[in-house]
């Protein structure tokens, strides 16, 4: 080999050591894909914009707090509503107010959330207080039946990036629903059932109406809803329209909050006349069960089931 050769061969190594060695310069880094912002409508029929997922989220009710949790998004929640209280790991986060009260608005900014949930039943002007000092807030709708429900389940997970956690939670829930509807399609009698919201003037309780959720969970449960006769969603009945609409069931949805037993609703002036009293048909339950548009309402349903058909679910 001639030296001419020789250098060349010498050159042409040193150069293939140096690429080897500098192979990063060379060969391009691997590019880390750009996240796609999330716009969704809100239940005011707003276009809300994230950059990604929210991490840092506060809850402004009971049933978003719930699906929060359910779709595993509650190491996400750092503040809460003063009635939040399901799940019981809920109870340990901040109380930024709101409910019938409030927003404690210095607490929500020391939270440095990226995302605030309220509901319609949130005041417009406190949705507004918070996007004055800079805050996105979403404003999901109050579902009326089940469907609205589990679209806003997979809206929260869309916002807070649980969509996968939200299809297994839907699917499930779904298959419950169907459950009891399949059960209760073949029953000939549906019992007449008064929901009692309060009862503190046991003369003129209130209790739900025509178009309201908890008249839809009755219907769906096999019974017809004794309120669903009267004039708004919300009412009071007096004594003389419910001893002559004289219902089959009662049902104490202000056990919990209220403190109401049944040897309490037996007791009262003039109710040992009515079928559900003499038939020992008077239940308490958890009125969050049903009074709260979240992934629960399911169990509720199944328990109004069990309330008004129980030779259905032995």
């Amino acid at each position: 080999m001639s030296s001419k050769q020789i250098a060349l061969f010498v050159l042409f190594t040193i150069g293939i050591n140096l690429l080897a060695g500098c192979s990063g310069a060379v060969t391009p880094a691997p590019q880390t894909p750009t996240q796609a912002p999330i716009v969704l409508v809100d239940g005011l029929e707003r276009q809300i914009e994230l950059a990604g997922p929210a991490q840092r989220v506060v809850a402004l009710a009971p049933a978003i707090t719930e699906i929060l949790f359910a779709i595993g998004a509650g190491s996400q929640v750092v503040g809460r509503d003063t009635f939040s209280n399901f799940p019981t790991e809920a109870e340990s986060i901040s109380d930024v107010g709101g409910g019938f009260g409030e927003l404690n608005t210095e607490v929500i900014l020391s939270l440095h959330p990226d995302l605030v949930f309220a509901s319609e039943l949130t005041p417009p002007e406190q949705i507004k207080a918070l996007e004055d000092l800079g805050l996105v807030v979403f404003a999901l709708p109050n579902p009326t039946e089940f469907e609205g429900l589990f679209e806003s389940i997979r809206t929260v997970a869309s916002l807070t990036g649980h969509t996968e956690q939200a299809d297994q939670l839907v699917a499930g829930l779904q298959q419950r629903l169907t459950a009891v509807i399949e059960a209760v399609s073949q029953v000939t009698e549906r019992p007449v059932v008064f929901y009692e919201i309060d009862g503190t003037d046991p003369n003129a309780p209130w209790t739900p109406g025509p178009g309201s959720y908890i008249d839809r969970l009755i219907a769906l449960a096999g019974g017809e809803n004794l309120g669903n006769r009267l004039g708004s969603e919300w009412a009071q009945i007096s004594i003389e329209e419910l001893i002559a609409q004289d219902p089959d069931i009662i049902l104490l949805g202000d056990a919990i909050l209220g403190g109401v037993t049944v040897e309490q609703v037996q007791a009262r002036p003039g109710w040992n006349v009515l079928s559900a009293i003499k038939n020992d048909k008077v239940y308490t339950l958890d009125d969050d069960l049903v009074a709260r548009p979240g992934p629960r309402m399911v169990e509720g349903l199944e328990l109004l089931a069990r309330f008004i058909h129980p030779e259905l679910f032995q």
